[in-house]
């Protein structure tokens, strides 16, 4: 049996000929660039997150990149983030001249620590940490409760990577009770991926900044276009971060799927574990699955998705000779992320030397499995009994 780690010829099944028609639409109007696809997407994706204002820019990366620009983030400046995440956490911190600076994870969720970033935000006598990116890592929101706390105690701007976290819901208990919000709704700005292998992937990149600011959205929208109003005059300097429209078209398709999809993925999470269970590989500790650390019916009534599946990740004995055993098996697998952050070569001078035993472990022990929606509980079966017999003949 052949098991891909993502199957998007299993989604394209369904889906071909709402997409074929939305693409000819776009061609057939002309209007390539911005336009009715795009804006209709923003106010939809908006909508869909609780939020005020959504705009549409050219991939998750530039998403949180132009929020950075937004803040004003440079040369000199310090963000807090984790050091557990996809390189474009970090990347868009050190393109625009400023410097990480890593809170360590919670072991359970894999998101960065409240308790890390207090030690952190504490030391920084000089105030030079303008800035706070949390990730809702897999499609669990981090522990925003504690760092929106951290936030206003020391009047710092939240930007939400929610690139995989689009729909992820989290119970955060305020004056007036507790309010389920979705990623990207509690931070100053939400950024999401559309990437092809995320819960809601289009045909090729793209991204979104959503937020309920209204001033902040705004200069988001003029930085993604030049920093140009009206066109040819520049109030700021931006640059080319538009959404295609053929990606918006796409995207519109899919979202009416995406609840149905994450409720699968959250199924197929529930086979995994059950079987997990019953080969007694969790017992023993040779594997870890995943846990949903806000469920439905621990008190936070209306919530569905307090994890939505992008990755089914557990922590395995013997990883590396686990992953090239199901790759031999015609099972998909990855590692997210094999490296963390703090020891990437491109870093350069002043992160030697730094211990983030959290984060590292979790590189050297994780791995993820198929967890799309369109997965059967045979592929699940033989996903698990393959698992069972590495561990057997060891």
């Amino acid at each position: 049996m052949k098991v891909p780690l993502l199957d998007l010829q299993a989604q394209l099944a369904y889906l071909k000929d709402g997409l074929q028609a939305a693409v000819l639409k776009v061609l057939d109007s002309t209007r390539y660039i911005q336009g009715p696809e795009v804006e209709a997407l923003e106010h939809e994706v908006a909508e869909y997150s609780g939020v005020a204002y959504g705009v549409g820019v050219s991939s998750g990366t530039d998403a949180l990149l132009v929020s950075l620009m937004a803040l004003g983030i440079g040369h000199g400046d310090l963000v807090l983030t984790t050091p557990y995440s996809f390189f474009a956490t970090m990347g868009v911190v050190l393109r625009l001249g400023a410097r990480p600076v890593f809170a360590d994870i919670d072991p359970v969720s894999y998101n960065i620590d409240p308790r890390r970033m207090e030690e952190i935000l504490d030391a920084d006598k000089e105030r030079r940490i303008k800035a706070i990116i949390p990730v809702h890592l897999y499609g669990q929101c981090a522990d925003m409760k504690g760092i929106l706390a951290l936030a206003e105690r020391y009047g710092l701007p939240v930007i939400e990577d929610a690139a995989q976290a689009i729909g992820a819901e989290y119970p955060l208990a305020t004056g007036q009770g507790t309010r389920i919000l979705r990623a990207g709704a509690m931070g100053l700005s939400g950024c999401f991926s559309f990437f092809p292998s995320k819960n809601l992937g289009g045909i090729g990149d793209g991204g979104m900044v959503v937020s309920r600011d209204k001033e902040f959205a705004e200069k988001v929208n003029l930085l993604r276009n030049h920093g140009a109003y009206p066109k040819y005059y520049h109030s700021m300097v931006g640059g080319n971060f538009r959404l295609d429209p053929i990606q918006a078209a796409a995207l519109r398709v899919k979202l009416p799927y995406l609840d149905g999809w994450h409720k699968q993925r959250s199924e197929n999470a529930g086979v995994y574990d059950r079987l997990f269970q019953a080969t007694g590989l969790v017992e023993r500790g040779s594997v870890v699955t995943p846990t949903a650390v806000y469920r439905p019916g621990d008190g936070d009534s209306g919530a569905d998705n307090y994890h939505i599946y992008n990755q089914y990740v557990i922590r395995a004995e013997h990883r590396d000779g686990l992953r090239d055993w199901l790759l031999a098996n015609d099972i998909g697998c990855e590692i997210y992320y094999p490296v963390a952050l703090h020891r990437q070569k491109c870093l350069g001078v002043g992160y030697e030397g730094i211990s983030l035993p959290v984060a590292e472990k979790a590189a050297d022990e994780t791995l993820a499995l198929p967890i799309y929606p369109e997965l059967t509980v045979e592929m699940q079966e033989y996903v698990v009994s393959t698992i069972a017999q590495f561990y057997m003949n060891r």
